[in-house]
């Protein structure tokens, strides 16, 4: 995959405010952000959450946001696959940290009644792409929902779950807004992204300065998807995982681009800045490890997807435990099994 940027250059629930799905209008902003500083007590603190707003507002404000744009439209249509494979319509949609809306565009109003779009940056949600879908915005922290349960047939969220800093208690919010037999479709980073520039910064920063920070945020582990949302309260789970490579002139656009995308480091404990020469050298590692036979370098994006959906007493269950009438050693003699007719056809 190429980045599609014109010429190179080179060539429980703190629910203080709650949005009802039964009045909305288009467009309405509603604000459910957390305020500054807050998180569960039970969460680990590891993102700066303000920082992120600032961060993503200001990718939103850019002159061509498009040109950014490329990784989260890609993942965002196959979200969009996805909900395309189940065969129903969702009434009532959420779109959970939808940025400009790259999922609802891939989307149309015959599988989608209305689509609740939330982000935690106001510009995200004024600079919305177009969509045939009716759309209610609403301005809240991914980490504090501010709606009632039962409400969502369909809740989807891509390439935002990675900057939460209370993952489990987030996946068990959007299971209580899920109705029963409603659907959760996700996609987050996973634990390889970027792990070309995250190894060339740390050769050159300890070579340089004698030793490392991290600088690229850190990532849930794919083992583990499975398991929170079990614990949320998901059954009929499906987690995988894919990579999206990307090549770039070098690692200073590699760099620009994630800024543009709001996709900086926001973690407590990075480091703020880096010096001239820890950069130079990071970037001359980073083409000598990794660099393409045409001069360009890659960039490996891992993508994890998950489906979890809340129960329902019409779903299908798995067989009570012992309950087999033919156990595995048997399945070599089925055909002696098998009635003679049904052998001859």
């Amino acid at each position: 995959m190429l980045r599609p940027a014109g010429l190179w250059r080179l060539c429980r629930r703190p629910w203080a405010a709650r949005v009802s799905a039964e009045n909305p209008g288009r467009r309405e902003v509603t604000s459910g952000v957390s305020p500054r500083g807050s998180t569960s007590l039970r969460a680990l603190n590891i993102f700066d959450r303000d920082l992120k707003r600032k961060q993503k507002n200001w990718a939103a404000r850019q002159p061509e946001p498009t040109k950014f744009d490329y990784l989260k439209e890609e993942v965002g249509s196959r979200i969009a696959d996805r909900v395309y494979d189940i065969p129903r319509a969702f009434p009532l949609a959420l779109d959970l940290g939808c940025g400009r809306g790259y999922i609802a565009q891939y989307l149309n109003k015959e599988t989608i009644g209305k689509f609740f779009q939330v982000d935690l940056a106001e510009n995200a949600l004024k600079n919305s792409l177009e969509t045939e879908i009716p759309t209610v915005s609403v301005l809240a922290d991914e980490e504090f929902l501010p709606f009632r349960e039962n409400t969502f047939d369909l809740v989807v969220s891509s390439l935002s779950l990675h900057w939460v800093n209370d993952l489990p208690r987030a996946l068990e919010q959007i299971h209580y807004i899920l109705k029963p037999d409603g659907v959760f479709i996700g996609a987050m980073f996973g634990g390889d992204t970027l792990y070309e520039l995250r190894c060339s910064l740390q050769l050159a920063e300890t070579e340089r300065e004698g030793g490392f920070s991290p600088h690229i945020s850190p990532f849930t582990a794919v083992n583990d998807l499975g398991h929170l949302l079990g614990r949320a309260g998901f059954n009929t789970l499906t987690v995988d995982t894919d990579e999206i490579q990307v090549n770039y002139p070098g690692m200073f656009e590699l760099m620009e681009d994630l800024q543009g995308m709001g996709e900086s480091n926001c973690s407590w404990n990075r480091k703020a800045l880096l010096h001239r020469d820890t950069m130079l050298a990071a970037a001359a590692v980073y083409r000598e490890m990794y660099r393409n036979e045409d001069g360009s370098v890659p960039a490996t994006y891992q993508i994890y997807y998950m489906i979890g959906w809340k129960y329902h007493e019409s779903q299908a269950r798995p067989a009570e435990r012992g309950s087999a009438t033919v156990s595995f050693g048997e399945l070599g003699k089925i055909n002696d099994l098998m009635p003679q007719g049904k052998k001859s056809q």
